[in-house]
């Protein structure tokens, strides 16, 4: 079965992110389990939670979370440091509480030390996250679009950061196709994405691509530009996505979209290509 979907709300309640994802025609969503524009989150009632479970067991959609915005696992700020490896915690333990298996992170911005020393931090802050949160939830690095100070934009960066998390068992990788177009990963053709596969699988090992954001970008072919767009609107293109999709090793992973959400019919728009493309009718 795909497993397709997008980022939904958790408004009201965490629960009704299952109502916002099923109403979309998702099999697997994404969601931020707090304010992702703040540092403080309150914590889960257990109503909360056992409705949560309870939604997950009468639909059958696969939910993933994803870090909120403001932390800076690369950051030389020992205070943002300190505090966004507490956030990451509970975020681990958080998912573990609500059976989310998956939990993504951006790796962050080295704030002009260098490239080496951020992925040294984010692995150490992985590492001490990862010991001191609850329960098993996988952990997945999600490449960035190689703005100025980003830690994360190559495989290699994403190779050397997973080498040095002490439990191999707990990481994974997420592949932002606007992200990685942008930072100079050609996926716009069959032979291209053919090529993409045989870089990852020669760096990092395809069975560690756990779930794939599909955005097409605004941004052209290693713009650096970290912008969305709509499938098929952009500098992807849909027969990127159709080349995207024809692999094997893509079919079982979660696809999520994160497009502009300029409204509801836009994100179902989306949704509705990326069937469109799984069932062979475009």
């Amino acid at each position: 079965m795909w497993l397709i979907g997008a980022h939904v709300s958790i408004a009201g309640e965490i629960s009704q992110s299952f109502d916002r994802a099923k109403a979309l025609n998702c099999t697997a969503f994404q969601i931020f389990t707090r304010n992702p524009r703040g540092w403080a989150s309150k914590k889960l009632d257990e109503k909360e939670i056992l409705n949560f479970h309870k939604k997950f067991e009468e639909t059958g959609l696969f939910p993933i979370a994803h870090m909120p915005y403001l932390p800076n696992l690369a950051s030389p700020n020992k205070e943002i440091y300190d505090k966004s490896i507490k956030i990451l915690s509970e975020e681990l333990t958080k998912c573990h509480i609500l059976k989310i298996q998956y939990l993504v992170t951006h790796m962050g911005s080295h704030m002009g030390t260098s490239e080496e020393e951020g992925i040294r931090r984010v692995a150490e802050a992985c590492n001490i996250a990862l010991k001191s949160s609850e329960g098993n939830t996988m952990l997945l690095l999600e490449n960035t679009a190689g703005q100025k100070n980003s830690v994360g934009h190559t495989l290699g960066h994403l190779r050397r950061c997973l080498d040095l998390i002490e439990d191999q068992s707990r990481v994974g990788v997420c592949f932002d196709t606007c992200h990685g177009f942008a930072a100079g990963y050609d996926i716009r053709t069959q032979d291209a994405v053919e090529y993409f596969f045989k870089d990852f699988e020669g760096t990092i090992g395809v069975e560690r691509l756990k779930v794939i954001h599909v955005n097409d970008s605004k941004g052209a072919l290693n713009s650096h530009l970290d912008r969305h767009e709509h499938i098929g609107r952009g500098q992807i293109g849909l027969n990127g996505f159709k080349a995207l999709m024809s692999f094997k090793q893509v079919r079982k992973l979660p696809l999520i979209i994160e497009t502009p959400y300029d409204s509801e019919k836009d994100y179902m728009h989306d949704i509705e290509i990326l069937w469109s493309i799984a069932k062979g009718q475009v």
